[in-house]
Formats: structure tokens, C-alpha cells, sequence
């Protein structure tokens, strides 16, 4: 795999264990992901945090099943922001799905474990396109690990944001009334959970960039001054992490 280093514009402070376990609850306000005890496991993450994301993949899987989850994450990130090449990101996001899938079998209350499979699925999805993730019998799997992180967890932010994603993409492609006739999906849904995820993480600029994207592909050019208003609240938000200084960088790549 071919690693690539973090070049975000954005500037933040690079996290060191007493500014970890500090910012802990505002590092992981989406995933509300508890904070481990190891220490080896705490230094993945600070690794995955200032964006050392092939530091953060190998300490992760060397560690155990506990360590999946920050392999995973990390392995997201990296295939989102920094693979170039489609077939590479392609092959990560079936990768981070598999580890998904060994966290939920070696631990079936993990939700966090959900939502990687859920964050993976939905990745790859859009790279092969909706209408043909759907044929597949993906858009059922991506459905039924996010309801299960949020039944498990009410307050996932990031199960939200992509929840309301589901919602809206599949209308998108495919027409509200089919939408809601197959998958059970509707535009009053998608904007319930984008809500909710900007109201439990605050201070996210991925929550509020996924609500406005998901206000276009359900209402079109009329939704463009909400859109374009939630773009420029995330382009003025503080990274205290390397992901979102990644997640700023691309709301001023979309008011560009």
C-alpha cells in the first residue's frame, strides 16, 4: 500500500498523550468511541489524530482486536483524503470493510465496529455508483449497520451524517417514491438525521458538509444558499485533528 503524508492547508496542533486524553470527548465527539486504557492503544490513536495514518493502520493491527477499530479509521482517511489512484482507494475501502467485519466477529457489541463496515460499504458505493452499489445488495448492509450503531448508540453523530446520506443519495438516484417503496427512505428522514448530527457534534465540519451536499441531491439549486452557507460555517471551523483540517480543506475546495 502506498502511504501517503498529510499536506492539509489547514493548520493544527499536533497532539501529544496529555492533550489526547484532554480532548479526548471533543476528538471523538462523531463516534463516541471511549477512550482505551493501553497505552500502545492510545498512541495509535494519537497517531491517527495527527495524522500519522500508516503509524496508526500498523499499530492498530499488530495490536489485537481492540486495535481494529484505529486501523480501520485510519485506513478511511487515508483512502478518502490521500489515495489518488481509484482502483487503490477502491481496494482500501474493501480492505477497512473487512476489518469491520473481523471487529464484529471478535466483538459483536462494538458499534463502533458497525459504522466502519457501514463508513467502508458507503465509501465504495459512491466510488462504483449508487444505482449499481444497490443492485448489489449493498444499500440493505450499509442500512442495517447503521441502525445498529444507533440503536446501540442514540448520540453517533457520524452514524447520522451517513444515515441522512443514505436517505438522500438513494432519492437522488433512484426518485422519492421508489425510494421509499424499496428502501424504505424519505427526505423528512435524511433531514432529521443530518440535524441530529449537527446538533450532537458541534463542532464538525464533516456534519455540516455532509448536510449540505445531502440539501443538493434532495432539493436541488433551491437548497444552494443553505448549502453554501453550511460550506462556509465548516471552512471557518478550528481542526483539532489532522482529519479535520483534511475535512476544512474540502470546504473551501467546494465554495472554490
Amino acid at each position: 500500500m502506498n502511504w501517503q503524508s498529510v499536506s492539509a492547508r489547514t493548520n493544527f496542533e499536533l497532539l501529544d498523550p496529555d492533550t489526547l486524553a484532554s480532548r479526548w470527548d471533543r476528538l471523538h465527539q462523531g463516534d463516541r468511541e471511549p477512550m482505551p486504557e493501553s497505552g500502545d492503544l492510545q498512541a495509535a490513536w494519537m497517531a491517527h489524530h495527527n495524522g500519522a495514518f500508516e503509524s496508526a493502520y500498523d499499530a492498530g493491527t499488530q495490536y489485537g482486536d481492540q486495535g481494529l477499530y484505529v486501523a480501520g479509521k485510519a485506513l478511511m482517511i487515508h483512502a478518502i483524503y490521500l489515495t489518488g489512484e481509484d482502483d487503490e482507494r477502491l481496494e482500501q475501502y474493501q480492505h477497512a470493510a473487512d476489518i469491520a467485519d473481523q471487529l464484529i466477529d471478535s466483538c459483536p457489541d462494538s458499534y463502533n465496529g458497525h459504522y466502519l463496515k457501514a463508513f467502508a460499504l458507503g465509501r465504495y458505493s459512491q466510488e462504483i455508483s449508487v444505482t449499481k452499489a444497490l443492485t448489489q445488495g449493498l444499500g440493505g448492509k450499509i442500512r442495517e449497520a447503521l441502525d445498529t450503531v444507533i440503536e446501540e448508540c442514540p448520540e453517533h453523530a457520524d452514524a447520522h451524517t451517513a444515515l441522512g446520506l443514505y436517505h438522500a443519495e438513494i432519492i437522488d438516484k433512484i426518485g422519492a417514491m421508489i425510494g421509499k417503496m424499496t428502501y424504505r427512505v424519505s427526505e423528512k428522514q435524511a433531514l432529521k438525521h443530518f440535524n441530529l448530527a449537527v446538533g450532537l457534534a458541534p463542532d464538525s465540519a464533516i456534519a455540516r458538509i455532509e448536510r449540505a451536499n445531502g440539501l443538493l441531491m434532495l432539493q436541488g439549486d433551491k437548497a444552494m444558499d443553505e448549502a453554501t452557507e453550511l460550506y462556509v460555517q465548516a471552512s471557518k471551523m478550528s481542526a483539532a485533528e489532522a482529519m479535520e483540517a483534511l475535512d476544512i480543506d474540502l470546504a473551501n475546495d467546494e465554495l472554490e
